[in-house]
């Protein structure tokens, strides 16, 4: 359920950063869906070969407790627990001949897989689990 923005915290040090090629490229796919109310949702989940995954939607608004991070018009929206770990990070786009897309750089994460989905964190034990 989607709530009033007010509730949620805009931060004025915005707690992840994008790179301008990410943003131009999230500002192309918004307008494209013909939706400029949807803000880029991060997350982290328990899970993956490092101990926690990655995740990006989109989000049609803010819910209680988010916060949001604005630049150059694109809003991104990341929930309390996920903002303990990719406090610093930097959304990326890359370009690359098979498999671009956006890219998280983590300076929480200690180790992270070859699949750059799955990430481990300072003082966390785990088991290495394959890739998906």
């Amino acid at each position: 359920m989607a709530i009033e923005q007010h509730e949620a915290t805009e931060q004025a040090n915005p707690l992840v950063t994008m790179t301008s090629l990410a943003s131009t490229k999230l500002k192309e796919i918004i307008e494209k869906q013909g939706r400029s109310d949807l803000a880029l949702r991060v997350y982290v989940t328990p899970g993956g070969c490092s101990g926690f995954s990655y995740g990006m939607t989109f989000a049609e608004g803010a819910e209680e407790g988010d916060v949001i991070a604005e630049q150059e018009g694109v809003r991104v929206v990341i929930d309390p627990m996920s903002a303990m770990y990719l406090k610093g990070s930097e959304i990326d786009y890359v370009d690359a001949l098979m498999g671009g897309g956006f890219a998280l750089r983590n300076p929480n994460a200690v180790s992270s897989c070859g699949c750059g989905q799955s990430f481990k964190t300072a003082g966390e034990g785990g088991t290495a689990k394959a890739c998906h």
